[in-house]
This record gives C-alpha cells, sequence and structure tokens, in this order.
C-alpha cells in the first residue's frame, strides 16, 4: 500500500438535479464560479497538490465534459453507463487509478485557504486508517442545508453523527470495494465497514469551504473565494 496516494478519482458524473435549471443543457462540472468551470477549480487543486493522474467519472453530458478536458495527459476518463454512484464508479474506475489508497474529490464545492488533498497527505497515516476525511464544522459549511455527519474524537476517529460535515475531499483504502456484491453504491457502504473496524478518521479543514450544489450558492461561493487565502 502507498503511504502517499498519486492518483485523484474526481466524481463529475451526477445529473445535477439540485443545480436545475442550470443543468438542463450542460452538466454541474462546466457551471461557471468566479469565471471559472467547477472542474477547474478541483482540477487546480489536483495540480497544485502534487497528483500524478486524475481519473473523472462521466455520465450525464459526458460529451461536453470530454470535449472540455480534451488535451489533459493527466486526466482520464472513466465513463458510466449507467450511473454507478460514488462506490460503484470509484470500483470502475480502479484499472485507471492503480492499486492502493487513492484520493477522492467531488467536483461540486470550492475551498478556501489550504489545499484539501494536501492537508489530507499530511495527515494520512495507513497503519492505523482506511479512510481519512476533510471535514468542517457545521458553523462554517458554507450552502449546506443538513445536519452534521460525523463527529471526531481528540484522536480524530469517526462516528455516525455530530456536527462535523463531509467535505467531499478524502484519502481512502479501496482493497474492500471487492467484497460489495451491488454494482451500483454509495461508499457509505465502505465507510460502514470501517467504521466498525475503527479505521476511519477526520481531519478540520483550515480555511473555507462551500457547497455549490445549488444555484442561489453560487454568489455564496464566489464571496468566499474573494476574500484571502483562495485555493
Amino acid at each position: 500500500m502507498r503511504n502517499r496516494p498519486d492518483t485523484l478519482m474526481l466524481f463529475a458524473a451526477g445529473f445535477g438535479t439540485r443545480m436545475a435549471p442550470l443543468t438542463a443543457g450542460r452538466p454541474k462540472p462546466l457551471i461557471e464560479v468566479a469565471g471559472k468551470p467547477l472542474i477547474d477549480h478541483a482540477l487546480d487543486i489536483a495540480t497544485e497538490a502534487g497528483i500524478g493522474r486524475t481519473v473523472v467519472n462521466t455520465h450525464y453530458l459526458a460529451d461536453q465534459i470530454a470535449a472540455h478536458l480534451a488535451g489533459r495527459p493527466a486526466v482520464q476518463l472513466s465513463h458510466e453507463d449507467p450511473i454507478l454512484d460514488t462506490g460503484g464508479g470509484l470500483r470502475r474506475a480502479l484499472p485507471a487509478l492503480g492499486g492502493g489508497p487513492v484520493f477522492t474529490l467531488n467536483s461540486d464545492a470550492v475551498w478556501s485557504g489550504c489545499n484539501p488533498l494536501s492537508e489530507l497527505a499530511a495527515h494520512w497515516d495507513p497503519a492505523h486508517m482506511d479512510a481519512l476525511l476533510l471535514l468542517v464544522p457545521r458553523a462554517r459549511a458554507l450552502g449546506h442545508d443538513g445536519p452534521g455527519d460525523f463527529a471526531m474524537d481528540e484522536r480524530g476517529q469517526l462516528t455516525r453523527g455530530g456536527t462535523m460535515v463531509y467535505t467531499g475531499a478524502q484519502i481512502i483504502a479501496t482493497d474492500g470495494l471487492d467484497t460489495i456484491p451491488d454494482e451500483v453504491f454509495s461508499l457509505n457502504l465502505l465507510w460502514d465497514s470501517m467504521l466498525l473496524d475503527e479505521r476511519i478518521h477526520g481531519v478540520v479543514h483550515d480555511g473555507g469551504w462551500c457547497d455549490v450544489g445549488r444555484p442561489g450558492n453560487i454568489v455564496l461561493a464566489e464571496s468566499m473565494l474573494s476574500g484571502p487565502g483562495d485555493v
């Protein structure tokens, strides 16, 4: 198992239902925030963190994402039909990602402050972790209208519930994907197993984070990015 992952799974296959009507004719990753498509914000994070290879999964309006990413040798596409959710999508992309742990990142958020993938790499300890999730306190989760996802103890170990919000960035070991029989499944199934084994940990992002899942959140995201310390 690699000590520091050097590949990234970037999730970009969703229908963008919450972002309607902006997603009627284009996929959510191509919606612009501060003059740049969401997927480019994510890819800039990967480049800055020194990620060697990124795999982007596609489904909805995949041809537009493929055209946008053409000419990027460090980016490969993993097309899904039907759409496979996060767990199934990650398993489909494993031949391109290679073995061992990988970074994963959702494409529908923007960040300020520290590079989120670099933060994860600095705290990753595969001797004690099968997953390391980047979190923000509920009070700092811009654009997030739900409850928290996890509680975190003083060792960084996670349990369900609590006031910490998962930001969509993590490092995760992929071995357990082979144990799940379903074709379409969420990574929550893998997390559940890791939680039972006390092998899932968290670290708090040192900066801002905004969920850009709805049209109204674009203004929130642009306001955050206009401050100091943008990623």
